[in-house]
């Protein structure tokens, strides 16, 4: 028998009979059970608040910061891939987290050069 509380509260959520969409996300060897699931889905909030800055002037948006953001999403979508189990929500969350930037960065040159 397993020790702790995760294992306890996975046993009582899988002795309700769920579809077998949900089942298989739940016994999944990164699914909510784990921190493989929870990692990445908090890292969705420093995305999320990076597309905030959006909005900022491009004066107030610092360039070392968002190369961080860039060449963090591009490592770790990479590493997401060639770990077992393969992590799709992490390689999506990276994706986006090196995507904005570009986007951004665009925006914050045009406004340079203008």
């Amino acid at each position: 028998m397993a020790l702790g509380i995760v294992p306890a509260i996975q046993s009582a959520v899988l002795s309700v009979p769920w579809p077998s969409g949900i089942r298989s996300l739940l016994v999944h060897p990164a699914g909510p059970f784990t921190i493989f699931f929870w990692a990445p889905t908090f890292k969705w909030m420093i995305t999320i608040a990076n597309i905030g800055d959006f909005k900022k002037p491009a004066e107030n948006i610092s360039v070392n910061q968002q190369l961080a953001i860039f060449c963090t999403g591009f490592i770790w979508s990479r590493y997401a891939t060639q770990i077992t189990p393969i992590n799709y929500n992490l390689m999506i969350v990276n994706l986006f987290m090196a995507l904005q930037v570009p986007a951004e960065k665009g925006g914050f040159w045009g406004a340079k050069k203008a």
